[in-house]
């Protein structure tokens, strides 16, 4: 019962503080967020891309066109019959040449000088879950080439790996950016922090005075800390869902892509918690930082004026 006692006690002194000198704690607040939006941007985007990706594999199909003068019957018949596919269905060459038409202007002109049967006729393979990994699917594809009558193969999962290659590149890359940034916001919040120790230089001289401890002044510091980067956390994740909302609802003209990837969803549950941890020890780093700063600035000013007299 004590030890929650004097736990309150610290809260409200924390919180005492805070508003007593809420113009800097302010400006801390706003800078930690800062470093936090962006960084937190980037996590979104990359969370995103993985989404979709995972969404694009779990409908990857492969396409088997027709060898030129064949057709596909026998092919059909025997892929029914193999356990490896779940469902295969059969495109005519027309179907194949309308979707074709209407993918870009430029795929139209090319095909219509080519002719109007330009392209074969195809079966869409849906793969069974187990063989969805890129690897599986890939070795899937070069057995189909085998096949009387089988022309091209078109295998999905090949240009979803290169998409996850470059999501992978993009994360490393955000991450990198994103630690970065947030060394930056606790350094400046640490700044602002700092402002507010020496504002209470003769505060803390008293609590030395009367034997307090370096562990008991600090302790306060570091919660003081951890609380604005809780609140740097709670702005940073209202920013980007406000960000993110129109761009999911498609609003002034964003770009398709973007639209998409905002479509899979918000952050999920665990990475709002990882970025409010994040932002907390972002934030109680900073103060700690402060804190032996003004330490050792002290000290230093002390042996200067000892040597001086």
């Amino acid at each position: 019962m004590l030890q929650l006692r004097l736990l309150a006690l610290l809260f409200r002194d924390v919180l005492r503080d805070i508003l007593r000198h809420r113009g800097q704690h302010a400006l801390a607040v706003i800078t930690l967020a800062s470093g936090l939006l962006l960084a937190g941007g980037g996590l979104l985007l990359v969370e995103g891309l993985d989404r979709w990706v995972n969404h694009l594999e779990s409908m990857a199909k492969i396409t088997l066109y027709a060898a030129e003068g064949s057709r596909l019957d026998e092919v059909e018949a025997r892929l029914k019959r193999d356990p490896r596919f779940s469902s295969v269905r059969r495109v005519s060459s027309s179907e194949n040449t309308k979707g074709f038409l209407t993918s870009t202007r430029e795929a139209g002109l090319m095909l219509q000088s080519l002719g109007q049967e330009a392209l074969p006729e195809s079966l869409e393979l849906t793969l069974r879950p187990d063989l969805l990994p890129a690897k599986k699917a890939l070795a899937v594809g070069e057995s189909l080439k085998e096949l009387p009558g089988a022309g091209d193969v078109v295998v999905d999962q090949e240009r979803l790996e290169a998409l996850q290659r470059n999501a992978r590149v993009l994360r490393n890359a955000l991450s990198t950016l994103g630690l970065l940034l947030l060394l930056a916001a606790g350094f400046a919040t640490g700044n602002v922090i700092q402002m507010t120790v020496q504002a209470r230089n003769d505060e803390i001289s008293i609590m030395r005075l009367v034997g307090a401890t370096e562990a008991f002044i600090r302790r306060p510091l570091i919660l003081e800390g951890a609380l604005l980067g809780l609140a740097g956390s709670g702005l940073a994740l209202t920013g980007l869902f406000a960000a993110w909302l129109p761009v999911s609802r498609g609003w002034g003209g964003i770009s398709p892509f973007l639209v998409n990837l905002a479509r899979e969803g918000f952050f999920s549950w665990r990475s709002i918690l990882v970025l409010t941890f994040v932002g907390t020890v972002t934030g109680a780093s900073g103060a700690a930082w402060a804190f032996l700063a003004t330490q050792k600035e002290e000290r230093r000013m002390q042996i200067a004026m000892e040597r001086a007299s």
